[in-house]
C-alpha cells in the first residue's frame, strides 16, 4: 500500500473550528524557502526524489472477481472482450422501466452485441481524435486508510459517448457494470444520475472511459482494456472492464452497494491529512521532521496542521475533534516540475493546468495529493500523540464537514512518539 507523502512548518496557532483559514495559495510555499530550515532540508530532498505518479503497476489494488479477470488465459479474455482487439461497450434502454417506472427511458440508437452495432474500441479511437482528455486523480478507497495511488488518466467522455445512442426521453440516470466471469452473483455495478454525466459543474472534470493512465495503455490489472473513471468519487465508482452502460428512468442508485449500508450516491473524496514516515522514539532536543501527505478532496485545501499531545495530559472530552487544540500550521510543498517522474507522461498536460503557463490552475489540485512537513523541537520527555488534519477551502476542519465512515474515511491521523531524556 501507498504510505502517506506530503508537506508543511512550524507556526504556532491557537485555531478554532473553522476560523482563520487561508486563501488557497497562502500556505504553499517554494520548496528552497522551505529547505532553509536545517531540520526538513534532508526530508525535502527525500520527498522531492519520489514520484508525483505512480506507476500503473504500483496501485494498490482493490480487486473483485474470482477468477480475476485479467489473469484469464488469453483465449478466453479475447473471447469475452477483455483484449482492445474485441473489446464491445453495450449502450441501451433499462428493460425493467416500464415495470418499475410506467414511463420508460427511451433510446432511439441502442448499441448492442445482439444488434451487431456495439461500440467497439475503434470507434472510441475514432472519437478520441477530437474528444480525448486527461487529468490528474487520486484513486482512494473509502473503507481504507492510504490513498491507492495517483495517475494521468485519459479517455473520452462518457457524454460523448452516450449522446451516439441517442436517448429521447425519460433518461434520469445511468448505471453500468463491468465484466464479471458471467456470474450474476459477481456483477458489480454502479449509479450516475444523468445530469452528472452530460454536464460537468463548475470545477468538475469529466466522467470518462478510459483507456490509458500515465501515457500508457491500460492493463487488465488496471481495469483495461476501457474502465470508467469519475474523477470526484471514491475508486469503487471508476468500475473496471467496462462493457455495459445502460440509460433508465429510474431515479434511485442503482449500485451494488446499495444494499450493502455503503456510500452509493455522489461518493465525493474528503480531504485529509496523513503522516507519512515517522520515527518512533527521539532524544530529548532533537528537532525531527515530520512528514505526511494530503488528499484533496472535493471541498479543495487550504492547509494542514499539526499538533503533539503529551499522553499524560488526557484532552477535553467535550472536543471529540479537537477543535481548540493548539494546532500548527505545516507548509505544502508545491507540484514537482517532474511531477511525471519515472512513467510515461512527459509533455502530456491534463485538462487542470493552465496552457499558457503549463502550470496548475489550482494548488493544491482537487482529486490529487500534495506533500506537506513540519519540524518539532523542544518536547520535554515523555510519550506523545502526534496529530495531523486537513481544512479545506470552506474553513472544515477534518473530520468535518462528513465525519461518518460510510461516505470515506475522515478520521484524524494519529502516531505515537517517545522523546528520550
Amino acid at each position: 500500500m501507498l504510505r502517506r507523502t506530503f508537506l508543511r512548518s512550524s507556526a504556532a496557532t491557537s485555531m478554532a473550528l473553522g476560523t482563520n483559514v487561508a486563501p488557497p495559495f497562502s500556505q504553499t510555499a517554494p520548496a528552497q524557502e522551505i529547505a532553509r530550515d536545517p531540520v526538513l532540508e534532508d526530508a525535502i530532498s527525500r520527498l522531492s526524489k519520489k514520484a508525483f505518479l505512480t506507476p500503473q503497476g504500483d496501485f494498490y489494488n482493490v480487486e473483485r472477481g474470482d477468477p480475476l479477470p485479467y489473469k484469464l488465459p488469453l483465449e478466453k479474455r479475447l473471447e469475452v472482450g477483455l483484449e482492445r482487439e474485441t473489446w464491445r461497450l453495450q449502450i441501451f434502454a433499462d428493460p425493467e422501466d416500464e415495470e418499475k417506472t410506467g414511463k420508460p427511458c427511451r433510446i432511439r440508437n441502442p448499441m448492442t452485441t445482439a444488434g451487431g452495432n456495439a461500440f467497439t474500441f475503434d470507434d472510441l479511437m475514432a472519437l478520441a481524435q477530437t474528444k480525448a482528455v486527461r487529468y490528474l486523480k487520486l484513486v482512494s478507497c473509502n473503507n481504507l486508510s492510504d490513498p491507492l495511488g495517483i495517475g494521468l488518466w485519459e479517455g473520452v467522455p462518457l457524454r460523448d459517448v452516450l449522446w451516439l445512442a441517442k436517448p429521447e426521453a425519460n433518461y434520469r440516470s445511468v448505471y453500468y457494470d463491468g465484466y464479471h466471469n458471467e456470474d450474476p452473483e459477481q456483477l458489480f455495478q454502479c449509479w450516475l444520475p444523468a445530469n452528472r454525466v452530460l454536464e460537468d459543474p463548475p470545477g468538475f472534470l469529466p466522467v470518462m472511459l478510459c483507456y490509458k493512465i500515465n501515457g500508457e495503455w491500460l492493463t487488465g490489472e488496471r481495469g483495461g482494456p476501457v474502465r470508467m473513471v469519475v474523477p470526484e468519487a471514491y475508486g469503487f465508482k471508476s468500475v473496471k472492464w467496462l462493457q455495459r452502460v445502460v440509460v433508465t428512468n429510474q431515479y434511485q442508485a442503482g449500485d451494488t452497494y446499495a444494499l450493502q449500508n455503503n456510500d452509493v450516491n455522489d461518493s465525493w473524496l474528503k480531504t485529509r491529512a496523513l503522516f507519512e514516515a515517522m520515527p518512533d522514539k527521539v532524544n530529548s532536543g532533537t528537532p525531527i521532521a515530520i512528514t505526511g501527505q494530503a488528499q484533496v478532496g472535493i471541498g479543495g485545501l487550504a492547509k494542514v496542521q499539526w499538533w503533539a499531545q503529551r499522553n499524560d495530559q488526557p484532552w477535553l472530552v467535550d472536543d471529540e475533534h479537537y477543535a481548540t487544540a493548539p494546532w500548527q500550521d505545516a507548509k505544502i510543498l508545491p507540484l514537482p516540475d517532474h511531477w511525471h517522474g519515472a512513467v510515461n507522461a512527459d509533455g502530456l498536460h491534463p485538462i487542470q493546468f493552465d496552457a499558457a503557463t503549463g502550470q496548475p490552475r489550482e494548488w493544491p489540485m482537487r482529486y490529487t495529493r500534495c506533500h506537506w512537513v513540519a519540524s518539532t523541537q523542544g518536547l520535554e520527555p515523555g510519550e506523545y500523540d502526534l496529530r495531523c488534519r486537513a481544512i479545506d477551502l470552506a474553513g472544515n476542519a477534518q473530520p468535518l464537514p462528513r465525519p461518518y465512515g460510510k461516505s470515506g474515511r475522515s478520521e484524524i491521523d494519529t502516531v505515537t512518539l517517545t522523546v528520550e531524556a
